[in-house]
């Protein structure tokens, strides 16, 4: 693997290689695609980085259950951690464990016009703090 990413280098942005094809991180050909246990290991790293920014950006996340950490992952995931605080009276809800108003907040938005079937889950999930 050393080898390997000494000759390929990173490149965390998608870049043409020499034979015109769209690649990113160590030489990986976006042209080829991904198998489904690639995609989970490039889903689990990503959950762990938006799990580690959310603890470091609220306090309070620790203290939620996983089904209510998972809501705000997952808007992370969709949205970016940015676009995430950009939830700012839901995410007071939540510190507050008012998750009822922070349901309703979510919903209150331009992403949940955009994916409201995700947001009525989330949304639901929030308030119940069970899977949905």
């Amino acid at each position: 693997m050393s080898q390997l990413k000494a000759h390929e280098g990173f490149r965390s942005q998608m870049y043409k290689c020499t034979k015109d094809k769209w690649t990113i991180g160590y030489g990986f050909n976006l042209g080829s695609g991904f198998t489904k246990e690639e995609a989970a290991l490039l889903l689990q790293c990503r959950v762990k980085t938006i799990s580690q920014q959310l603890s470091k950006a609220l306090p309070y996340f620790s203290l939620l259950n996983e089904q209510r950490k998972a809501v705000l992952v997952n808007m992370a995931f969709n949205l970016g951690a940015t676009g995430l605080m950009n939830f700012k009276k839901a995410l007071s809800y939540v510190e507050a464990s008012d998750y009822e108003q922070a349901a309703t907040e979510m919903l209150d938005s331009r992403w949940a016009k955009q994916v409201p079937n995700w947001a009525i889950a989330l949304s639901n999930q929030m308030q119940t703090g069970e899977w949905h």
